[in-house]
């Protein structure tokens, strides 16, 4: 769990159909969540939580560069930020093709909403901050390659867990 730093709440609230409101709320109320539009201030990729937990740690474990992250413990997401109109330059860094086992994900852009933790969620709290804005962004085209390899690599690594799994279970 973070905190959002007063510029942190500044640039996301910046995102808001009505910044003001969104501030006014927070202000109310710190833990309360936000409904924000994508694509004009960020993006946002979201991820099953069982791969999304495993990129986030390992983005951080590795101190790669890595933005605003955020999960939701209700659908079993977490969201990452990126620069917004990125979804190309994400693509083209993924696999392609579904049946090869390439990753699920959800990207969304222009005319996508995201839901996005208050500036004080606490733990326990169904939206939360696994890593909080805490100004504006560093929005490097390298943040978005770490996220696209780390997500790939992730989720081999859990089907790979998960096969070496039932192969014990079986007693192979």
């Amino acid at each position: 769990m973070q905190r959002m730093t007063r510029r942190g709440i500044d640039w996301l609230a910046a995102a808001a159909d009505e910044p003001m409101k969104c501030k006014a709320v927070w202000a109310d109320d710190p833990r309360r969540p936000c409904v924000l539009p994508t694509g004009k201030h960020f993006d946002a990729v979201v991820l099953d939580e069982r791969v999304g937990l495993e990129t986030f740690d390992q983005l951080d474990r590795r101190r790669l560069p890595l933005g605003p992250v955020m999960v939701d413990h209700a659908s079993r997401q977490v969201g990452f930020l990126l620069p917004a109109k990125s979804e190309q330059r994400f693509a083209r860094l993924l696999p392609e093709g579904a049946d090869d086992g390439s990753p699920a994900h959800k990207y969304l852009g222009v005319g996508g909403h995201i839901v996005v933790p208050g500036p004080i969620a606490l733990s326990g709290d169904r939206y939360e901050w696994l890593r909080a804005p805490v100004r504006h962004s560093d929005w490097s085209p390298a943040r978005i390659a770490a996220l696209a390899a780390m997500f790939v690599a992730a989720h081999s690594l859990l089907v790979r867990a998960d096969q070496y799994g039932r192969e014990l279970s079986r007693g192979c």
